[in-house]
C-alpha cells in the first residue's frame, strides 16, 4: 500500500516516519500552509502552530480533498479550526505526554506542600526551624480521568495520598484505589491539591467559574495542566486574593498563551506560571513517532488506528 504523507512535523521526525516499511511518500509542509496538502495527499500530520490561528485558515473550498486521515500530533484538537473534523478521519496523539504531564503534577504538589525555595537558606540568619506540608494523607482529586489523570492517579496513590477522581462518563477509571465522586463540586470541596485535566470542549469552557471556586476546599492548590479556557481566570484571581478561596494555583496553560506583557498571573503571589511546558514534548517525541509509525500499520492492514476523536465530543 502506497501512502503520500504530508507532515508539518520537523525534519528529524519525518525522517524517522520516512524509514516506517510501507515506504510513505512524504510532503514536508511545515513551513506553508499545512491544509493545503489535502490536494494530493492521503495523511495530513499536523502540529498546533500559528498558522492555524491565521486569517488564511479558512476552510479551503475543496476540503478535505484527497485526504483519508488527518492526525493531530496533540493530545488537544481545541487548537485548529472546526472544519479540519469534517476530514473522514481525524485521531491525535493521546497518551504520549501523559507520564510526563503526571510527573509534572507531582512535582508541583511537591513543590507547594514542601516549598523548598522558600525554605533554602542562604545565610546563617535564614538557619531556622520552618514547619512543611505533606503530600502521605492529603487528598489529591483529579477532574478528568483520563490518560494524564489515570497516571497522576497512580503516583498519587504510590505516595500514600488519598485520591478522588471525576469522570465525563461516569465510568470507572481503572485504576484500583482510585475513590469516584459522583460531582465537581463534591471533589472540590475535599481536595488538598485539584489536578484540572479535562479537554477544552464547549461544556469544559470556564468550568472553574467564580461559582464553583467559592466551593473549593480552603487553602486548597489548584493544578491546571489542561487548556487555559477551562479556568476563568478573573475570577482565579479573585478567589486567590479573597477569604476562605483556593490558596495557590500551579497553571501550566493560559488563555491566550502566551498572556499578555503585564497580566495580573505573572507576578501573583499565589501563583506559579509555567509556559506549557509540562509535556516535556521534544523528549518524549520519540513515543510520538512510535504511535504514529504503529497507527500507519494498522490503516496499511485496514484496521482502525487509535485515539480517534468523535467529532460531537470534540475529543
Amino acid at each position: 500500500m502506497s501512502l503520500i504523507i504530508a507532515s508539518q512535523l520537523d525534519a528529524e521526525f519525518n525522517r524517522g516516519l520516512g524509514q516506517h516499511p510501507i515506504a510513505p511518500i512524504l510532503i514536508d509542509v511545515a513551513d506553508e500552509e499545512p491544509w493545503s496538502a489535502a490536494a494530493e495527499a492521503d495523511i495530513l500530520l499536523v502540529r498546533p502552530s500559528p498558522a492555524w490561528r491565521q486569517p488564511t485558515a479558512l476552510r479551503p473550498p475543496a476540503w478535505p480533498g484527497r485526504l483519508k486521515w488527518v492526525y493531530s500530533a496533540s493530545a488537544g484538537i481545541d487548537f485548529y479550526p472546526p472544519w479540519l473534523l469534517d476530514a473522514p478521519l481525524v485521531t491525535c496523539g493521546r497518551g504520549v505526554a501523559s507520564d510526563e504531564i503526571a510527573d509534572y503534577v507531582i512535582a508541583a504538589i511537591y513543590a507547594h506542600a514542601k516549598n523548598l525555595e522558600a525554605i533554602t537558606a542562604r545565610s546563617r540568619a535564614q538557619w531556622i526551624n520552618v514547619p512543611l506540608g505533606r503530600v502521605s494523607g492529603t487528598t489529591i482529586g483529579i477532574v478528568g480521568l483520563g490518560a494524564i489523570g489515570q497516571a497522576v492517579a497512580r503516583r498519587g496513590l504510590a505516595l500514600g495520598a488519598q485520591v478522588i477522581g471525576l469522570r465525563r462518563t461516569g465510568a470507572q477509571s481503572g485504576v484500583s484505589g482510585v475513590e469516584h465522586v459522583g460531582d465537581i463540586e463534591t471533589l472540590v470541596a475535599r481536595a488538598d491539591h485539584i489536578i484540572v485535566a479535562v479537554p477544552a470542549t464547549r461544556q469544559t469552557y470556564h468550568l472553574f467559574d467564580a461559582a464553583l471556586l467559592a466551593k473549593v476546599k480552603p487553602g486548597a492548590h489548584i493544578i491546571n495542566v489542561a487548556r487555559g479556557s477551562v479556568i476563568d481566570q478573573d475570577a482565579l484571581i479573585d478567589a486567590l486574593d479573597g477569604e476562605g478561596g483556593p490558596g495557590f494555583a500551579t497553571l501550566d496553560v493560559t488563555d491566550p498563551e502566551p498572556l499578555p506583557e503585564g497580566h495580573a498571573l505573572y507576578t501573583h503571589p499565589a501563583v506559579r506560571l509555567t509556559p506549557h511546558v509540562s509535556s516535556n514534548h521534544m523528549l518524549v517525541r520519540h513515543r510520538l513517532l512510535e504511535k504514529v509509525r504503529d497507527d500507519i500499520s494498522r490503516f496499511a492492514r485496514g484496521e482502525a488506528p487509535s485515539d480517534i476523536v468523535d467529532p460531537v465530543r470534540g475529543y
